[in-house]
């Protein structure tokens, strides 16, 4: 049997990848990791969504000790979320070391219940200059659990190389994009759906979407030539 853990917080990518998931793999389990985020909501969301796809199981871990550690404009409300860089060229919503520590326990989960794949939406293209969602990062966690657990298991990347229009297609492809568009919450400000409008995340999953249901036949055939 063909088992995946998807690190899932209820986002457009997310809920892509657990979308996905779901056909490719026998038995698939969520997990949610509540870090202090900036919106409980997110939390909610995810339980809602994972509900509704009907997963294994859905365990959503306490990690709060992240948030006494990391000091971004997503772990602290009186941060505004910037749409500038700081002064090291990182976005102030950047979260140090919660890949690090997401993939990790993902990763122990998936020892425990035998999953062969960890699938994390993480994506290189779109990456919002966010150093733990490069595909290096990625090998060299995989090596680490690999070699730590002694065990074989493969972190999988479904939006690596996808542009956000191509995430949304992915979606399509799949007959969710009216859940993720609708159901998911990937606004810095909390908003479900389309969001607020204004924040980084919010504009990056906003053109994505006006552009792929600008050239849907386009998209989607640029889409299944990177999936070959």
């Amino acid at each position: 049997m063909k088992k995946a853990v998807v690190v899932f917080s209820g986002g457009q990518d997310s809920t892509t990848c657990l979308v996905q998931a779901l056909e490719q793999y026998d038995e698939v389990h969520a997990i949610t990791f509540d870090y202090g985020q900036r919106h409980k909501l997110e939390i909610e969301v995810a339980e809602a969504v994972a509900k509704k796809l009907g997963v294994k199981a859905h365990k959503v871990m306490d990690v709060g000790l992240l948030n006494e550690l990391a000091i971004s404009s997503l772990t602290r409300d009186d941060i505004p979320v910037s749409h500038e860089l700081q002064e090291n060229g990182l976005p102030n919503s950047f979260v140090p070391g919660r890949n690090i520590l997401f993939l990790t326990l993902a990763g122990i989960y998936a020892y425990q219940i035998g999953a062969q794949a960890v699938i994390t939406g993480v994506c290189e293209t779109d990456f919002s200059g966010y150093p733990d969602c490069r595909n290096d990062f990625i090998k060299a966690m995989n090596s680490a659990l690999v070699q730590g657990m002694d065990r074989e298991l493969d972190i999988v990347t479904p939006l690596m190389w996808l542009d956000k229009a191509e995430t949304w297609a992915l979606a399509d492809k799949y007959d969710a994009l009216e859940l993720v568009r609708n159901e998911t919450l990937t606004c810095y400000n909390g908003v479900i759906g389309d969001g607020c409008g204004d924040c980084p995340s919010c504009e990056l999953r906003a053109n994505g979407l006006n552009q792929y249901l600008d050239n849907k036949e386009t998209v989607m055939k640029s889409l299944e030539d990177k999936s070959n």
